[in-house]
């Protein structure tokens, strides 16, 4: 995996979280929602990233 790519999965992730953070402290639930979406989006890529690691070792 590249620094690149791990880099985009840590900041999509810290997006989510802090859109996640902002939605809970204005009580708007779509914003919530989206931040949870971003993590798990980034938590899917990051997967993807380690499985095709795992076949090119």
């Amino acid at each position: 995996m590249g620094i690149g790519d791990k880099f985009e999965n840590t900041k999509d992730d810290l997006v989510g979280k802090a859109k996640e953070a902002t939605g809970k402290a204005t009580d708007d639930e779509q914003m919530e929602a989206e931040g949870k979406a971003d993590q798990t989006k980034a938590d899917l890529k990051q997967a993807g990233e380690n499985v095709k690691d795992a076949f090119r070792n």
